[in-house]
């Protein structure tokens, strides 16, 4: 509510007479007679104030002695004559101009305003902007590769897109008698004078090779040999606390006779003594095996050096047949082993 103004009529409350009847007035009374509601009192602030309390602008109040509503209030335009005459014009434009000039500055004002607030979010923006600049600068992403002395990129590495063929299978050096073409030695396939397995050492005995692969054989592992086409036997003899042990290396000419030969087996491989070891196995139980890898197989005869008979409770006999059993077998795959390695390091392969 704006005070020295007009102001808009109240809601009527409750127990007051409809619009246009002042309170007092009586049915058919013209408006104006009477005792007037709102003045010669100070109005309560929020109070709606009745539109039309004071007539019209130059006009005579309708009240003589009456005092303003607002006591002190200055007239809204001041010079105007408050009778009933004509208004100074002057005063009145004087008033106008005044409103003008005051309505300018506050726009000059608010567009300075607007200014120095666009001018600090463009600043804002620049040094933003800088700051983005000088990350992208000073290392904000990784070099895409690394440069030369003379400042050419350097190229980056290529490589072929056809597969290196795959390394020689050492089985096939050990299966294939045009492969396998090493020299085959006794002290090749024995070397040393001991071997040792998982820390169990075996002293090396006498050692053999013959091409009479029946002649080595006992029971009907000679005939076994010839029948598929047994071509060399190589052997050695081992021994350790008492027990000594004879393994034979048959060669043949495939894997397939190989195989045949250690399926079909019967009988043993004579035991080799010398270098030492008595003669054992004969004429007593020992203990007999078969096993076979590429072209090759391989027999082991253990028992008692002393020749006691070999029975199932006689653990250490049935450990040095595994020791070398085992032992065969690493030494003919250390054979191919070894034949691949030389044609994968040859020229043109």
């Amino acid at each position: 509510m704006s005070f020295g103004g007009p102001q808009w009529p109240q809601e009527p409350q409750q127990g007051q007479q409809g619009y246009g009847q002042q309170p007092g007035q009586q049915p058919g009374q013209q408006p104006g007679h009477g005792q007037p509601q709102g003045y010669g009192q100070q109005p309560e602030y929020g109070q709606q104030q009745p539109y039309g309390g004071q007539q019209g602008y130059g006009g005579p109040s309708p009240f003589p002695g009456a005092q303003a509503p607002f006591p002190g209030a200055q007239d809204p335009f001041p010079g105007a004559q408050g009778g009933g005459g004509t208004p100074d014009w002057n005063a009145l434009a004087a008033a106008s101009a005044g409103r003008s000039r005051r309505k300018r500055w506050l726009l000059i004002g608010g567009g300075a305003l607007a200014t120095l607030a666009v001018g600090a979010i463009v600043a804002t923006a620049v040094v933003t902007t800088n700051k983005s600049n000088d990350t992208a600068k000073n290392g904000g992403g990784a070099p895409t590769g690394t440069a030369s002395p003379i400042g050419t990129p350097t190229p980056e590495p290529t490589f072929s897109s056809v597969a290196p063929p795959p390394p020689p299978n050492p089985m096939d050096y050990i299966t294939d008698p045009k492969k396998d073409r090493a020299p085959l030695t006794v002290e090749g396939l024995f070397p040393g004078k001991q071997m040792s397995m998982d820390k169990r050492p075996y002293k090396k005995g006498a050692t053999s090779a013959t091409a009479n692969c029946a002649f080595v054989t006992q029971g009907g592992l000679g005939a076994v040999l010839e029948r598929n086409g047994c071509q060399r036997v190589l052997r050695a003899t081992y021994v350790k606390d008492g027990v000594a042990i004879t393994v034979g290396i048959a060669v043949f000419p495939s894997e397939a006779s190989a195989l045949k030969a250690k399926t079909q087996a019967t009988g043993g491989i004579a035991p080799l003594v010398g270098a030492g070891v008595g003669d054992f196995c004969r004429a007593t139980v020992c203990l007999r095996r078969s096993n076979s890898i590429g072209r090759y197989a391989y027999f082991t005869q253990a028992g008692f050096a002393n020749g006691k008979k070999v029975s199932m409770a006689d653990k250490p006999v049935f450990q040095a047949s595994d020791d070398l059993g085992t032992f065969a077998f690493n030494q003919i795959y250390a054979r191919g082993r070894a034949q691949a390695s030389a044609a994968a390091g040859a020229p043109g392969q």
